[in-house]
């Protein structure tokens, strides 16, 4: 009989060696799927994680592509990974990272085509709000009617993405489009646009803040009462209720700060990468985040680097569409799978496996 023994603590080597089981685990179920797909495992490995870094003929499009892809990623984790530390389940960052899209870019073109190096700012102040204002909601009814978050902001969701269907089409077009859908092309807007700060790098003010966020968020959990009141939180909710968090509050905060970094990641990528709101904007960060922030260990300097490697998946999975036909589904199903095998790792942090015959009464 196999049975879970609980540890009396974490064990700290299982902590550290789940992600890169994970990893593992990961490649070799995917293998097995790529097999069945008919397609060579070995070649689609390494076409995930080996071309885009390594074979000189991909090596200058998809380099600078890896902080393209990370940027949003990282930003969006940390601020997830707050509340998530916390017991506070923000799911809805997809949502918050369309609003803040939206909310970015209607600054610009509301006073378009003023050419001002304060407009930028603005929009990074409209994002902010917006990804922060859309998380209030399943904020203040958790808090005000003790409402479950994760449904509320997951479910919030769909209706942002109705909005983001409705500004293309409507409020948000491009007068001089000839009726296709999507706003004007932000990237031809000089005082809106956000370009690489330094040429072939892939590096823009998103990916600044990404690197910015991951400082603040170590900083603030481990030199800070309130990363302290967070953590104690998330490890025993009665006991921060004994020394006085308020716990309203930190959902208020943890919420915020998340929805806000999503927005962020939303402005940067419609001012940037992006260039338009149309009906395609989103392409599913504020999910992909979620597994950056687990597989990352919910450490800010771990999600840089789950960012990174999550961001490699993109940039790899794409290449395996356009060189060996790998279907679309079948990347996002390999994305899936490393919170899949990350999670059943992650048992073996928390409890013994062991092995033995089964008693009888």
């Amino acid at each position: 009989m196999i049975r879970l023994e609980k540890r009396p603590q974490p064990s700290r080597a299982w902590t550290v060696a789940a992600p890169l089981l994970a990893v593992a685990l990961t490649m070799v179920a995917g293998g097995l799927m790529f097999a069945l797909l008919g397609k060579n495992p070995v070649d689609a490995i390494r076409t995930i994680f080996w071309d885009p870094l390594f074979n000189q003929q991909f090596a200058s499009y998809s380099r600078p592509q890896l902080l393209v892809k990370a940027g949003p990623l990282i930003l969006i984790a940390i601020g997830l990974s707050l509340g998530f530390r916390a017991g506070i389940w923000n799911i809805g960052a997809e949502g918050q990272y369309i609003m803040g899209a939206l909310a970015g870019a209607g600054v610009a073109l509301a006073l378009y085509p003023l050419d001002t190096w304060i407009l930028f700012p603005l929009m990074v102040l409209a994002g902010a709000l917006g990804g922060w204002a859309w998380a209030m909601i399943p904020a203040l009814l958790k808090t005000r009617f003790r409402t479950n978050e994760i449904l509320v902001s997951l479910l919030l969701v769909y209706v942002a993405q109705q909005v983001l269907a409705s500004m293309s089409l409507g409020l948000m077009r491009n007068p001089e489009g000839g009726g296709f859908p999507g706003s004007r092309n932000l990237q031809q807007y000089p005082a809106a646009a956000n370009p690489e700060l330094f040429e072939g790098t892939g590096m823009h003010w998103g990916v600044v803040a990404a690197f910015i966020a991951v400082i603040a968020a170590y900083v603030l959990l481990n030199r800070h009462m309130l990363g302290f009141q967070i953590r104690l939180t998330g490890q025993s909710p009665r006991a921060a209720r004994f020394a006085g968090v308020d716990t309203n509050a930190l959902v208020l905060f943890c919420l915020g700060t998340s929805g806000a970094l999503a927005g962020l990641a939303g402005l940067f990528e419609v001012s940037g990468p992006a260039g338009q709101v149309n009906i395609d904007f989103n392409v599913g960060y504020g999910f992909t985040a979620i597994i950056v922030a687990f597989l990352g260990r919910l450490h800010p300097v771990g999600i840089l680097l789950a960012g990174l490697l999550m961001a490699l998946t993109y940039i790899g999975g794409e290449l395996a569409q356009f060189m060996l036909g790998i279907p679309a589904a079948a990347i996002q199903a390999f994305q899936g799978m490393l919170l899949f095998f990350l999670l059943g790792v992650d048992v073996l942090s928390n409890y013994n496996i062991r092995l033995g015959r089964r008693e009888i009464a």
